[in-house]
């Protein structure tokens, strides 16, 4: 994550930070999509003022000031322009700013400069920090107020230099894009994050355990500034999914946890939480007033456990279906909703001699098989659990004696045993050995014309103008079977805080952990590769929407009940669960077993393992 000392150990995806690379060129050309049941609906947008954006803007009106200064015959007094560029540029890209730095900065005398910078911090502009424990050193940071009237200039700047020059179109920064100095949906623009008006009260730095994926690779990009925002320095260590695991499990035994925050994965809750590796949040939350209902609520409910929450979600990444559209389009062949339509399209589409797959999906040994079957078996109309019914839907959260039984030998765990068997002819040959990446992969490198895929692995293609993908990709949700309906099965991580921290560390901890789970923060790490949000309003964001429409479109699933979790439940054995049924089916897939005994033996180890925890 942030500093220089991160270790990227994810050994599962050791070419991602390569092939991710390109994920810094975000789009700008828009699509022409066709309306769909599960894209959100569209809004008159009014165009924000991204980061990137946000600091081109203040080297222009440096320049356009210098230009003025040598050309024009002008008289005035002291002009503060400079110091605000220069403090609002810091504080952008994560460079400190003291009282002589900004001086300097000025073009003024340095008395003249002082009683400035005086004037400025009066008009609560500006605020002082301690950099140091005595207190006698200080850095200059933007107050919010500051930021969100440069932040209003830009805009207002941009629509004049269009309605006077004609540069510019409606939507896209133009004339349209102002009405009389306001919009209509100008609060949805989210601004840059704002510095603390504290230094984090830390004896040391800001200690964090991370996922290597490209959400965390957008926090590492940033380190400076979050450190800034923080005041404090950033250590932090990112690990592959397995590794991670056992690293919160082996520092859950320690006596001082070494690290303040951890990302854990959805489905890990159950088990951390049970065990009391996790400290308990909800009394934080209710003191601090966080705004709960901006978050994605299965996200939410994942990071929960009987009832009390756990963590706070840093990312959404349901897996969903994708799909080329100009394949389709030149087979003559319509989206696929259901098994039958998937198994068709796999079929036509499927050019053993041009070297082009069907469909790639998690098929490898053990984790990756067995997620791809509880999740397969969901839109089956089933959970792979024996969970309470609610309507359409399965209670995944208050799982109790009975509702932990397996459901293996059930109708829709044979069709998904059946499906899988029938994808084989039409998946790559390693397809035995795929998981997540590796799909994702070979969907965007062109191998395949459809992949079961999380989000978290969209930019290989979305944002990879390289890609035969690229700007052609539908999202869909999971095709589903007779009985079932279309779901999203969510994904993702939450920010939690070990329960073996140190009770002085608490507080600055809480407070770091809202910031990095901040809507103004979720933005800055989609400005910055990731293609993942688990709140609502930053979905909306006018310039978050303009990045991808996978972000509008699983923030639509969310609202409308299609993204779900309780295909895969944060039950305490969930791991083990799935490791079993990925052992169980990937002896099926390569032929050591019938489709009969996978599913007596999965059913059986699965019993026996909830029967040893004393569950029914």
């Amino acid at each position: 994550m942030f500093l220089h000392r991160t270790r990227w150990e994810n050994e599962t995806v050791p070419e991602m930070p390569q092939a991710l690379k390109a994920t810094a060129q975000h789009r700008t050309n828009s699509r022409s999509r066709p309306e769909g049941p599960f894209e959100s609906a569209d809004v008159t947008q009014v165009r924000g003022v991204s980061g990137e954006e946000f600091t081109l803007f203040l080297d222009f009106v440096d320049a356009l000031g210098e230009e003025a200064d040598r050309v024009l015959s002008l008289r005035r007094g002291y002009d503060e322009t400079k110091m605000i560029t220069t403090l609002l540029r810091n504080h952008l890209t994560g460079k400190m700013t003291t009282t002589s730095l900004l001086a300097n900065s000025s073009g003024l005398g340095y008395g003249t400069a002082i009683r400035a910078i005086s004037s400025i911090e009066e008009r609560g502009l500006l605020f002082r920090r301690p950099r140091t424990k005595t207190g006698k050193s200080f850095a200059l940071h933007p107050s919010e107020k500051l930021i969100a009237e440069w932040q209003e200039y830009a805009r207002r700047v941009r629509g004049t230099i269009s309605s006077t020059l004609g540069i510019g179109a409606a939507g896209t920064g133009g004339a349209d894009d102002y009405y009389f100095g306001s919009s209509y949906i100008a609060s949805k623009t989210i601004p840059p994050p704002a510095p603390l008006a504290s230094k984090l009260n830390l004896q040391r730095e800001l200690r964090v355990l991370v996922h290597a994926d490209p959400t965390f690779m957008a926090m590492n990009v940033l380190k400076r500034q979050f450190e800034g925002l923080f005041g404090v320095g950033i250590s932090s260590r990112a690990l592959s999914i397995d590794r991670l695991r056992n690293e919160i499990i082996r520092n859950s035994k320690l006596s001082t946890s070494r690290y303040d925050l951890i990302a854990c994965d959805l489905p890990w809750f159950g088990e951390l939480a049970q065990k009391e590796m996790l400290m308990p949040i909800d009394e934080l939350i209710a003191e601090s007033g966080v705004d709960l209902q901006d978050f994605h609520n299965v996200a939410l409910a994942s990071a929960r456990y009987k009832g009390r929450q756990y963590g706070l979600p840093v990312q959404t990444t349901p897996e969903l279906l994708v799909a080329r559209r100009d394949l389709f389009d030149e087979a003559g062949l319509s989206m696929p909703f259901t098994i039958e339509d998937t198994l068709n399209a796999a079929r036509t589409l499927h050019q053993s001699s041009s070297s082009r797959s069907g469909i790639a999906w998690n098929a490898a040994r053990g984790t990756p098989l067995g997620h791809s079957f509880m999740f397969i078996m969901g839109a089956m109309g089933r959970p792979f659990l024996n969970l309470t019914a609610e309507g359409d839907d399965f209670d995944g959260e208050w799982v109790e004696g009975e509702n932990y039984r397996p459901m293996l030998h059930s109708e829709e765990a044979r069709a998904t045993a059946e499906y899988c068997r029938q994808l084989l002819d039409y998946s790559p040959a390693s397809i035995l050995s795929m998981s997540w990446y590796e799909r994702a992969r070979a969907y965007a490198d062109g191998q395949v014309a459809m992949a079961y895929c999380a989000t978290l692995l969209a930019p290989l293609f979305e944002q990879n103008t390289d890609s035969p993908a690229h700007g052609v990709t539908e999202f869909l949700p999971h095709p589903y079977g007779p009985r079932g309906k279309p779901i999203a099965p969510v994904g993702g991580y939450a920010l939690a805080i070990p329960s073996n921290i140190e009770p002085e560390r608490i507080g600055p901890i809480w407070t770091a952990l809202q910031s990095l789970t901040s809507p103004e923060t979720i933005k800055l790490y989609i400005e910055n590769g990731s293609l993942v949000s688990p709140r609502f309003s930053v979905s909306m964001d006018p310039d978050v929407r303009r990045v991808s429409p996978v972000i509008s479109i699983v923030d639509g699933m969310a609202r409308t009940g299609v993204l779900q979790y309780w295909p895969r439940p944060p039950v305490p054995e969930i791991t083990e669960l799935i490791a079993i049924i990925g052992e169980e089916m990937h002896d099926l897939l390569q032929g050591a077993q019938s489709v009969n005994a996978a599913l007596r033996n999965a059913q059986n180890r699965a019993d026996a393992l909830m029967r040893s925890r004393g569950h029914y």
